[in-house]
C-alpha cells in the first residue's frame, strides 16, 4: 500500500475529483488504482478570505506498487503507508483464575476493560456512578433543578468527564504503535460516525457519545468481562507493597493482585485514600480560569472569512496562547464550537464550569477555557495533595459568588477587563445553566491569574477580532483542566513506583489529557497488565 500526502483540492471539488488527483499525483492509468482510503482530510484556512482548500492524506492499492515507489523515491510525499492494524499482544490462558480490576470506567477504564476482555483476561470494572442512561438524568437534575447527586453527575458515572464534553478526538501524544487508530476504530465499530476515521479534528457530541459508550459495554459483558455500577472502591488492599484487592463501599472485598487505577481528575477521596495508604503520589501543574463565551458566527466569520457556515467546514474553532508580563501563560482549553457551558461540579457546595458540544455543533455560542498554567513549587507547595485543596477553595468561594445555589459567577469581558462589575447582559447571553449571576470575577481567582487574564483577553482580540468585545461573557470558574496529582508509575512496567500490581492511568493519574489520549493510555495498560499477569505464571 501507498501513502500520499499533502494531496490538495479545492473546498468544493466534486467526488470524482480525489481520483482522478490521485492518478494524475502518481501519473498511473486508472485501471492501475485498485483502491484508496482517506486516511485523514484537512483543511487550509490560512488565505480565508480568498481560498480554503483541503489537503489529504491518502492510502492505495495499485498495480505494481514497488515500481510507483522507485519513480517517487525522492519525494517525501509519496511513501509506503503504515501498518495501522492493531495487534493483540498477549491471549489469556484457559485456565487462568485470576481476573484484572478495572478501577473507574471513563475512557480509559473503558479501553483497558474492553482490551483486556478482547484478549480474554475477563476483567471487573467497577465503576462509582450510574450507568449512562441513569447518570443523564442525574446530569440534567442539577442544570435544570439545582439538584446535585454526588456520585452521579458531570465527572462521575459510565463515559466518565469525556462524555460530556465536546466529544473530541484528536491529540498531540505521540503514537508510533497507532493505538489512537485503534480507539477510532472501536468508538465507529460502536456506532460513532465513519468520517471521525479521517476528519483532521473528530469530534462525537454527547449524545451520540452515550449510545456509543453503552454498545462498548455489552461487548466487554460478551466477553466475559463484567461492570458493576455503583460500586465505589474506598480501600486498597497492599501486602508487602504489592496490590491483593479492593474494598468496596458496601463493605465488599474483591481480591486481586492487578489493578488499572482508571480514576478521572476529580476522584478527591480516592487521592487522599491513596495517599493514606502509602501509594506514591505527587502533586503536578495544572490551570485554572474562567469560560467565555461569543456568538459562533463571529468565530466562523473571524477563522473563516467568506467562507463562514459553509456546510463542509462546519462550526470553527480557535487555539490562542499569550505569555502575561507577570511570566504566567494564558491559554485556550477545550474550545467547545457551537456549544454550552455546563455546571461540572462533583461536589456539594462547590461550583465549576466545563464546555460541552453536540454532534451537530450548532448551538448559538461558541466557549471556550480562557486558563493561566499554575505549578506546585510557585503556587501551591505543601505536599502532593496541595492542588486538590486548591481547586476546592476556588470552588468553594465560587459557590459563594454565585448565589450559593450552583448559579455561577459571571462578568462581561469589558467589565473584567476594566475592573468595575457588570449588572446586565448585553447581545451575548450564557449557556450555562442553572444560570449566571453577574458581579465581579476579581475575588474568584488568585490575584495573578486575574491579571494575566486582563492581560491577554486584548491581545487575543488582535487575533481574533471582536474575542474581547464588551459583551462577552465570562463564567466563573474553571479548575479541573487536568489533575492536580500524579500516581507516578515506572516508565516501562505501567506499574506504580512502589505499589507493584497497580497500574495508575489516564487522566486522574495524570496520563493523559482528553478522550483520545485516555483510550491510548488504557490500551497501553492493559497490555503491560496482561503480559505481566502471563509472565507471573512462569
Amino acid at each position: 500500500m501507498i501513502r500520499i500526502t499533502e494531496l490538495s483540492l479545492p473546498l468544493d471539488h466534486p467526488a470524482d475529483a480525489l481520483r482522478k488527483a490521485i492518478l494524475a499525483r502518481l501519473k498511473i492509468a486508472d485501471a492501475d488504482l485498485l483502491d484508496f482510503t482517506v486516511f485523514k482530510r484537512s483543511y487550509d484556512a490560512r488565505k480565508k478570505n480568498s481560498e480554503i482548500t483541503f489537503v489529504y492524506i491518502i492510502d492505495i492499492k495499485a498495480k505494481h506498487e514497488e515500481q510507483i515507489l522507485q519513480r517517487f523515491a525522492k519525494d517525501n510525499h509519496v511513501r509506503p503507508a503504515p501498518d495501522t492494524n492493531y495487534y493483540p499482544v498477549a491471549e489469556a490462558p484457559a485456565d487462568l483464575n485470576e481476573r484484572p480490576l478495572v478501577i473507574g470506567f471513563g475512557p480509559c477504564g473503558l479501553f483497558a476493560a474492553l482490551t483486556l476482555a478482547q484478549m480474554g483476561f475477563k476483567p471487573i470494572v467497577l465503576e462509582r456512578g450510574k450507568n449512562v442512561r441513569a447518570r443523564t438524568k442525574d446530569t440534567w437534575a442539577l442544570w435544570r433543578k439545582k439538584i446535585l447527586t454526588p456520585e452521579s453527575n458531570v465527572q462521575f458515572g459510565e463515559g466518565g468527564a469525556g462524555l460530556f464534553s465536546d466529544g473530541k478526538l484528536y491529540s498531540q501524544i505521540k503514537d508510533p504503535k497507532f493505538y489512537g487508530r485503534k480507539v477510532m476504530h472501536e468508538f465507529v465499530r460502536a456506532g460513532a460516525p465513519e468520517e471521525i476515521l479521517y476528519v483532521s479534528k473528530p469530534h462525537i457530541g454527547t449524545f451520540r457519545l452515550t449510545g456509543v459508550v453503552s454498545a462498548m459495554r455489552e461487548e466487554i459483558k460478551t466477553l466475559g468481562g463484567e461492570v458493576r455500577f455503583e460500586s465505589k472502591v474506598t480501600d486498597f488492599l497492599i501486602e508487602d507493597g504489592r496490590m491483593a484487592g479492593v474494598v468496596l463501599a458496601n463493605g465488599e472485598t474483591l481480591r486481586s493482585r492487578y489493578v488499572i487505577l482508571a480514576l478521572g481528575h476529580s476522584s478527591r477521596d480516592t487521592f487522599r485514600m491513596l495517599d493514606q495508604r502509602g501509594v506514591f503520589i505527587e502533586a503536578k501543574p495544572f490551570a485554572i480560569g474562567f469560560r467565555i463565551e461569543h456568538p459562533q458566527s463571529q468565530i466562523d466569520q473571524a477563522r473563516l472569512g467568506k467562507y463562514a457556515g459553509h456546510p463542509e467546514l462546519g462550526a470553527a474553532d480557535y487555539k490562542l496562547v499569550y505569555h502575561a508580563n507577570n511570566g504566567r501563560a494564558v491559554y485556550s482549553f477545550c474550545m467547545c464550537p457551537g456549544g454550552t457551558v455546563v455546571a461540572a461540579t462533583s461536589e456539594p457546595g462547590r461550583v465549576v464550569t466545563n464546555g460541552m458540544s453536540q454532534y451537530s455543533r450548532n448551538e448559538r455560542n461558541a466557549n471556550a477555557g480562557i486558563v493561566v498554567g499554575i505549578n506546585p513549587e510557585q503556587d501551591f507547595p505543601g505536599g502532593p495533595l496541595a492542588g486538590v485543596e486548591l481547586q476546592e477553595q476556588l470552588e468553594s468561594r465560587a459557590f459563594e459568588l454565585g448565589g450559593k445555589d450552583y448559579c455561577a459567577p459571571g462578568q462581561l469581558v469589558g467589565d473584567f477587563i476594566r475592573g468595575k462589575p457588570s449588572h446586565a447582559f448585553g447581545e451575548v447571553e450564557p449557556s450555562y445553566k442553572p444560570g449566571v449571576l453577574l458581579g465581579d470575577l476579581a475575588p474568584s481567582l488568585p490575584r495573578y491569574a486575574i491579571d494575566a487574564i486582563r492581560e491577554a483577553l486584548p491581545a487575543f482580540g488582535k487575533q481574533i477580532r471582536g474575542f474581547d468585545r464588551d459583551d462577552a461573557i465570562l463564567t466563573g470558574i474553571e479548575t479541573r483542566t487536568s489533575s492536580p496529582v500524579r500516581i507516578t508509575r515506572d516508565h516501562e512496567t505501567l506499574q506504580s513506583l512502589n505499589t507493584r500490581g497497580l497500574y495508575p492511568a489516564g487522566e486522574g493519574a495524570g496520563y493523559a489529557g482528553g478522550i483520545l489520549s485516555a483510550g491510548v493510555d488504557g490500551i497501553k495498560v492493559a497490555e503491560a497488565l496482561a503480559q505481566q499477569m502471563l509472565a507471573d505464571r512462569n
